[in-house]
């Protein structure tokens, strides 16, 4: 890519993979597999199937969900969960944590739940930054 020209994004290309990549280093696409993140996604396919957007388009949309969502759960949400279990596995890979716990108890000042199994993906949130894949 030269200095001060836009990136293009081919479809379904080597370089459409590692912009994607790239972008994912910017803001995590985590929160694509929630209801909110599958809901988006099947209306972005019919969309694109009826010829109404490009794939290219559903690629930027994408990729501004995954920046909005992580900027509002970083600022906006204020409720904070206790929670205490037993550690099963654990993980460290590409600068992500993941755990894996049983019999778990999440509390919220009154509130108690309890679950059999949980599992908890961490990413460092100071990699979202607000300029991520503008």
């Amino acid at each position: 890519m030269r200095p001060g020209r836009p990136a293009k994004l081919p479809v379904f290309s080597k370089d459409a993979l590692r912009f994607a990549s790239f972008a994912a280093i910017m803001a995590y696409q985590l929160y694509r597999n929630t209801t909110l993140g599958n809901s988006l996604q099947e209306s972005l396919d019919e969309l694109i199937q009826s010829q109404q957007i490009t794939p290219q388009l559903a690629l930027q949309v994408l990729l501004q969900f995954d920046k909005a969502i992580n900027t509002a759960l970083a600022n906006r949400v204020r409720n904070r969960v206790n929670f205490r279990g037993s550690l099963n596995t654990y993980r460290f890979c590409d600068n992500v944590w993941t755990f894996v716990l049983n019999d778990v108890e999440f509390r919220e000042v009154t509130d108690l739940v309890k679950v059999d199994k949980v599992k908890i993906v961490a990413c460092d949130g100071k990699n979202t930054g607000s300029n991520a894949a503008e």
